[in-house]
C-alpha cells in the first residue's frame, strides 16, 4: 500500500477489555511522540470516535498507568460501526480532526473496523488485545497471560474446599469460542477433567463414570474447568450429582479473569506491541496487525491475518488427557 505522511495519530481500545492494554497505549503515545508525531486518545472504541470522544495525549498523560488493568481509553462495541454509513462517518471525523491514522487494540472484530478505515483512507494498525488467546495470526494476545493467572489462582482456592468436602466441582472459566483458557489451567490447575468448545462432544456419561471410577480408586475431589462457550455448568453440575450421588457444585469465574494487575509478561509484551505500532505509523504503513511469531515481532496485513485460523494445539490437548488420568 502507497505509503502517506502521518503527523497525528489516533489509538484507541475496542471490544473486551484485556489486562496490559494500558502498557500498550503507554508505548504507543510515548514511541510515537519520540518520533515527532502528535496524539490523540479516542475515547470508547469505535464507538466514541463517532461520538468525536478524542482528547490530546501528551506522555505524562500515559503516566502511572502501565501496572493498571483494563483501559483508561474506556472501551464499548459499537453496531452503527459496523455499517459503511458508520466507517464513512468515521473516516470523515479523522479527517474533521486532523487524524492521519488509527492504532487500534482489540480482537478479530476490531482489526476488520481498521481495515475498513484504512480502505478510506486513514491509515491503521492494528495490535491484538484479547484474553482469549484466539486471534490466529499471533502466538500472544495482549491479557491472556495476566487472564489464565488470575483463572488458575482462584481455581486452587476452589480445590482447597473441594477437597475437604470431598466434591466434584465445575468451574467455568471465560473462552466463548475459544478453549485456550481452559487447556491451561486443566494442565496448571491438575484438573480431572477440561471441556472445551473445539473438542467437547457432550458425552456427560462419560464425565459420570470418570467421577464415579475415581471414587472408587479413592480419590476426595473431582475437578471439570468448563469453558464459558460449553456453560451450562449449574444445570451440568445438578445432573452430574444426581447420577453420581456425588455432591457436586458449580462455580463460575467471571469477569475477575478480565482485571487485576497486568502480569510481567503482558506489561512487556504489550509494550513492544504498542512501541512496533508506533514505528509503523511513523513510517507510513497502513492495514497491518502487530503479532508475536515464533519469539519475533512482526506485522502482517489485516485481510490476510483475518483470513487465518487457529485451533487448540493438538500436542496440548494430548498431553492434558494424559495428565489428568
Amino acid at each position: 500500500m502507497t505509503k502517506k505522511e502521518v503527523k497525528t495519530i489516533g489509538v484507541l481500545t475496542s471490544g473486551g477489555d484485556a489486562p496490559g492494554m494500558n502498557a500498550a497505549i503507554r508505548a504507543v503515545v510515548r514511541t510515537a511522540i519520540n518520533k515527532g508525531l502528535k496524539v490523540k486518545g479516542i475515547m470508547r472504541g469505535y464507538a466514541g470516535l463517532l461520538q468525536e470522544e478524542i482528547i490530546d495525549l501528551e506522555t505524562t498523560s500515559v503516566s502511572d498507568i502501565i501496572n493498571r488493568g483494563g483501559t483508561i481509553l474506556y472501551t464499548a462495541r459499537s453496531q452503527e460501526f459496523r455499517t459503511e454509513e458508520g466507517q464513512r462517518l468515521g473516516a470523515e471525523i479523522c479527517r474533521k480532526h486532523g487524524i492521519d491514522g488509527i492504532i487500534v487494540i482489540g480482537g478479530d472484530g476490531s482489526f476488520r473496523g481498521a481495515g475498513k478505515l484504512s480502505e478510506l483512507g486513514i491509515n491503521t494498525i492494528a495490535v491484538p488485545g484479547t484474553i482469549d488467546l484466539d486471534i490466529a495470526c499471533t502466538d500472544y494476545t495482549i491479557g491472556f497471560d495476566t487472564a489464565v493467572n488470575t483463572a488458575m489462582e482462584a481455581i486452587d482456592k476452589v480445590r482447597d474446599t473441594s477437597t475437604s468436602h470431598e466434591r466434584c466441582s465445575i468451574i467455568e472459566v471465560m473462552g466463548r469460542h475459544a478453549g485456550h483458557i481452559a487447556l491451561w489451567c486443566g494442565i496448571a490447575n491438575g484438573a480431572e477433567d477440561i471441556l472445551l468448545p473445539e473438542r467437547y462432544d457432550g458425552n456427560e456419561q462419560y464425565l459420570i463414570n470418570r467421577i464415579i471410577e475415581n471414587r472408587k480408586r479413592g480419590k476426595k475431589h473431582h475437578i471439570i474447568i468448563n469453558a464459558e462457550g460449553i456453560g451450562h455448568s449449574t444445570s451440568m453440575a445438578r445432573r452430574i450429582e444426581a447420577a453420581t450421588g456425588v455432591e457436586t457444585r458449580a462455580t463460575i469465574i467471571g469477569y475477575i479473569q478480565r482485571g487485576g494487575t497486568p502480569t510481567c509478561k503482558d506489561r512487556v509484551y504489550a509494550s513492544l506491541m504498542g512501541a512496533k505500532a508506533a514505528e509503523l505509523m511513523a513510517d507510513g504503513k497502513s492495514n497491518r496487525v502487530v503479532a508475536y511469531k515464533n519469539g519475533e515481532f512482526i506485522d502482517y496485513d489485516i485481510q490476510e491475518a483475518l483470513n487465518m485460523t487457529k485451533d487448540i494445539p493438538e500436542d496440548q490437548f494430548e498431553i492434558s488427557k494424559m495428565l489428568v488420568r
